[in-house]
């Protein structure tokens, strides 16, 4: 047993889950200048025409508004997703909306995109550039989704909405991810049938484009876990038709089968989307699908219940490029990262 694992067990259970949340994230913020003294283990992973310095990053949802970036990178992790970012700030869903189910080592969350607005975001990633100069940093992925007042149903609203985010972030992006998977924002996931999927992509590509000018934004789209086979396939033929520089899978799934939790524990829970452990098999499954669908060269992000280093393992296996993780970072504590990249370190 780690102190890790001592103090989350004695203090930070004991704690609000998203108040926890934001007072592990303060430490971090604060502790950024000793944390970048220490060693960083690389495992170079050439993707999207970028250099990732090895395949681990931090998926979206932990850094909503890139008030972290570069503290979270001084951890361990080689990529930092920062969102979901929408067109219009927002609060999100009511208060709780964050919870765990540490039997299964999991959580479910309804935050309903809680974020401080694309300009605001912009403004804050313009500001890390200039302080920054000429220093690198960690490769740099922004996540965008749908303001909630704009209705799903609105397809020129609903396009406009998403350019705005991509105009104003794009510049400060190493890649672009278009989130039409969260089960959180009403009529978001419908977006992922490839009738109103492709011309909402060509909306971003083409916004995306004016944006960062001579630069070439990679763009992606994050899928759920709860399409079936059939729609995976359909989202791959997309991506492929529409140059998409790769595809993240998977999002939080609304199925709460086979779970060790309390079964009333879970229902008093509710509604939300379940991310960690429990969702690893069916992330696996989709990651691999995928890659047979796409062949060798399409970048494929694997998210979802990646715990161990033969988790990690086992996802790229199954034919992800790069991996990302944030339940496992809760309960493993700073240091996970760090052992998860050492871990697959020594495969190389």
């Amino acid at each position: 047993m780690t102190v890790y694992d001592l103090l989350f067990r004695h203090a930070l259970a004991r704690v609000d889950p998203e108040r926890a949340h934001h007072l592990g994230f303060r430490a971090v913020r604060a502790g950024r200048p000793l944390l970048e003294r220490l060693p960083h283990a690389d495992a170079p992973v050439r993707a999207m025409g970028l250099t990732f310095p090895h395949p681990l990053g931090l998926a979206a949802g932990f850094d909503k508004n890139a008030e972290g970036i570069d503290a979270l990178a001084a951890l361990g992790f080689g990529h930092v997703e920062v969102g979901t970012v929408t067109g219009e700030p927002q609060p999100g869903n009511p208060q709780p909306r964050l919870f765990r189910l540490a039997d299964d080592r999991a959580l479910v969350n309804r935050m309903g995109f809680n974020n401080d607005g694309a300009a605001v975001v912009a403004h804050r990633l313009a500001s890390r550039q200039r302080s920054r100069g000429d220093r690198p940093g960690p490769v740099l992925g922004v996540n965008i989704g749908k303001t909630k007042l704009v209705p799903d149903d609105d397809q020129p609203a609903v396009e406009a909405d998403y350019r705005k985010s991509a105009r104003l972030l794009a510049p400060y992006a190493d890649y672009l991810v278009v989130n039409v998977s969260s089960p959180n924002t009403p009529g978001l996931r419908s977006l992922q049938a490839v009738d109103r999927l492709a011309p909402l992509l060509d909306a971003v590509r083409d916004e995306a484009d004016r944006a960062a000018g001579d630069r070439r934004v990679p763009l992606l789209v994050k899928i759920a876990p709860d399409l079936a086979d059939d729609d995976v396939c359909a989202v791959a033929d997309l991506a492929l038709d529409r140059g998409l520089d790769g595809i993240i899978a998977t999002n939080t799934t609304t199925s709460r089968a086979a779970l060790a939790s309390d079964v009333a524990q879970v229902q008093r829970i509710g509604a939300g989307g379940l991310s960690g452990q429990p969702l690893r098999a069916r992330a696996t499954e989709v990651v691999r699908l995928l890659r047979e669908r796409v062949g060798p060269d399409l970048a494929l992000v694997g998210v979802g219940g990646i715990t161990t280093v033969d988790d990690a393992r086992e996802r790229l296996a199954a034919g992800a490029t790069l991996l990302q993780a944030y339940t496992a970072f809760v309960y493993e504590g700073p240091f996970w990262p760090r052992r998860i990249v050492q871990g697959l370190r020594g495969d190389r």
